[in-house]
């Protein structure tokens, strides 16, 4: 699932040059208002005809102007799921699902109902109209009428953006779904931090129309100075880890990763299955010497391995916990106090109730595993089963 853009085009005073290549299933646009995530995602559904450029989805040749390849944004086989659902509110749940179906020749129908009904949950709203339904339902069923579409790329522009926190956190767990399950490229726009750290294989930052990183989430989402300024308090490390086991007692869940041993609060996941952990700086402790008579439960050991300053009171500490990166935003006061160098021997120190559900979510599945074809039955129910839960039970 290779998607290639390299494109210019000029929108008035704007201009929008962008290059990049991603293989991820799902790869997120993200940057402040106005730097180009929209327009670019309008270039490659085919709205906008760049002035220059080649879009190519697993070798299929999307745009291609210096060949005069230019395929009609109807032919191009792309869902689109916009902010708002945009549902037909005369046409009951079914109709508007089976809507997109109707585009797709029907030797290219490759997504059956009953299926996307499983994936998303939307099975009980069919004979329902678009006007009973909450935010996050007429999501769900905008998401299942561009899949019922069969389409070769799925492009979302912020669509959790008009829901509020409840609704959001109602969808994302569909998306994840969706991202680990479907087998369908998605390229997903949005200005939240959170959303982009849970649900995104790769990430491509922009800023002014322009590229100004691209690549693993993990890497490009702790680099503070990416970060637009109202989410620079949301910015941190992106870690993964698998859950060892939970503490019914106590309302806890293990996670076990590179950097140690953590504690959140109960998650409603299989042991074994992969977590993707949000570590935001503001909520990392530093000591340098292990902690004693302390509430925070998780105490990581590491080495200080890059100091900067943020502002003229704020400064930003890198620790490499056995390979795992993790920042820590502190007063300088604190960094002079603790006498912060690199090499220093540390302990960051994180409050379990700091790892909420806002940093908490599903690790896309492994790069090894392919997701099922929407378009094929699992006759191994069983296996199908173990697949939806992600609790590594493969062969």
């Amino acid at each position: 699932m290779t998607i290639e853009v390299d494109v210019a085009h000029r929108l008035g005073a704007f201009t929008l040059e962008v290059r990049f290549t991603s293989q991820g299933r799902l790869t997120a646009f993200f940057g402040p208002s106005g730097s180009g995530k929209t327009s670019l995602v309008n270039v490659i559904g085919g709205l906008i005809r760049p002035d220059r450029g080649r879009i190519a989805v697993d070798a299929t040749t999307l745009t291609d102007t210096a060949s005069g390849i230019f395929v009609p944004m109807h032919r191009r086989r792309i869902g689109y799921v916009f902010q708002e659902g945009r549902l037909f509110p005369h046409l009951t749940v079914r109709q508007n699902l089976m809507f997109g179906r109707w585009f797709t020749p029907p030797q290219e129908r490759k997504v059956e109902l009953e299926t996307v009904l499983d994936l998303l949950g939307i099975g009980h709203l069919l004979h329902r109209r678009p006007g009973g339904l909450s935010g996050g339902e007429k999501q769900r069923v905008a998401i299942g009428r561009a899949l019922l579409a069969s389409p070769r790329l799925l492009l979302m522009d912020e669509p959790l953006a008009a829901l509020d926190e409840e609704r959001k956190a109602e969808i994302l767990p569909f998306i994840e779904r969706l991202r680990d399950e479907a087998n369908i490229p998605i390229i997903y726009v949005s200005h939240s931090l959170a959303e982009v750290s849970r649900l995104a294989n790769s990430v491509v930052v922009l800023h002014n129309g322009r590229v100004a990183a691209a690549g693993d989430p993990a890497e490009v989402l702790s680099r503070s100075e990416l970060v637009p300024q109202d989410a620079v308090e949301e910015a941190g490390a992106v870690i993964e880890a698998r859950i060892s086991q939970h503490d019914i007692e106590f309302g806890l869940t293990m996670l076990q990763s590179n950097a140690g041993l953590l504690r959140a609060p109960y998650l409603d996941l299989p042991a074994g299955t992969i977590v993707r952990v949000r570590i935001r700086a503001r909520d990392v402790m530093v000591a340098n010497a292990p902690p004693l008579g302390l509430s925070a439960l998780n105490v990581l050991a590491g080495k200080v391995i890059e100091l900067r300053t943020s502002g003229e009171s704020v400064a930003e500490v890198a620790i490499d916990c056995n390979g795992v990166k993790l920042w820590a935003r502190l007063t300088r006061k604190s960094v002079e106090t603790l006498g912060l160098k690199p090499e220093l021997p540390v302990f960051a120190i994180l409050k379990s109730v700091a790892l909420d559900k806002g940093t908490l979510g599903k690790s896309p599945l492994s790069e090894n595993l392919r997701g099922a074809d929407l378009g094929v039955r699992l006759q191994d129910e069983g296996l199908a089963r173990r697949l939806v839960q992600g609790n590594g039970g493969l062969p």
